[in-house]
């Protein structure tokens, strides 16, 4: 009798696991996720408009479009504010379904993560003092160039600093773990400018006095939400879910609320 009840104890338990575990059928619809039921989304909420913490959560244009993904999908969206070049890995890892914070498609992401369609467009500029003597772009790249340039840490602005910058000998390069970082070593004279996305830029400028936008552009990019290579039915089930978003319209409404026309 004891050996009986042991028994079926054990196989109790290991149903119980069983309809605990995180595998396709957890979610109802077919789809491995990092926690059952759940679309988990790493980004770096210190972007705004697209993620920022607000009221103690996690806000913004991003925020806004995995939720309506999520729901597509049936899943409850789970966010996990980051370091921003701790995303890629946490895809890769298996740690987030998805990362979404702003994030450029390159060649080099591509080679460690699939991107999904571009939902948005950004624009990198230049941050300086209003009494800078920095006019415009064109001024970073010219001959005999030696500024100093604050950028985000693993960020496009990062990638493309480097790239015409730093490696032709133009200039040198600072790199911080936070926009907001770079925009106070602006103020406290340890930079000479800021790369960044357009949208946060205004908002910082907006916030401290004393800084302005130059009205020549950087580059233009396209943000999408990278996901696991490894992951090919959460891949598709996300990227679709998307594609119907942008085509009924939601993702520009949700663009509209947080960024204006000018």
């Amino acid at each position: 009798m004891k050996k009986l009840i042991c028994f079926l104890s054990a196989a109790i338990l290991v149903l119980s696991m069983t309809a605990c575990g995180n595998t396709p059928a957890d979610n109802g619809n077919g789809l491995n996720t990092a926690v059952s039921g759940k679309l988990t989304m790493a980004t770096n909420a210190a972007f705004p408009p697209y993620e920022y913490v607000e009221g103690g959560q996690v806000a913004g244009i991003d925020a806004e479009i995995a939720a309506a993904i999520a729901e597509k999908l049936n899943l409850e969206l789970q966010i996990d504010d980051m370091e921003f070049d701790s995303i890629t890995e946490a895809v890769k890892g298996g740690k987030a379904d998805i990362g979404m914070a702003g994030m450029t498609v390159t060649p080099d992401r591509q080679e460690e993560v699939d991107f999904t369609v571009s939902y948005a467009t950004g624009v990198q500029v230049v941050i300086v003092k209003e009494d800078s003597s920095i006019t415009s772009v064109d001024e970073l790249f010219a001959e005999g160039a030696n500024h100093v340039i604050g950028v985000q840490r693993n960020t496009t602005g990062d990638i493309y600093t480097t790239d015409d910058i730093e490696k032709k000998g133009l200039g040198s390069i600072e790199r911080y773990s936070k926009g907001a970082d770079a925009i106070q070593a602006l103020i406290a004279g340890k930079v000479d400018c800021v790369v960044i996305d357009n949208e946060p830029a205004k908002a910082f400028v907006n916030e401290v006095g004393g800084l302005k936008i130059l009205e020549t552009e950087y580059i233009t990019e396209d943000y999408a939400a990278a996901m696991s290579k490894e992951n090919k039915e959460l891949y598709e089930a996300v990227n679709t879910a998307l594609q119907e978003l942008i085509a009924d319209g939601t993702v520009q409404g949700i663009i509209d609320k947080y960024i204006t026309a000018e």
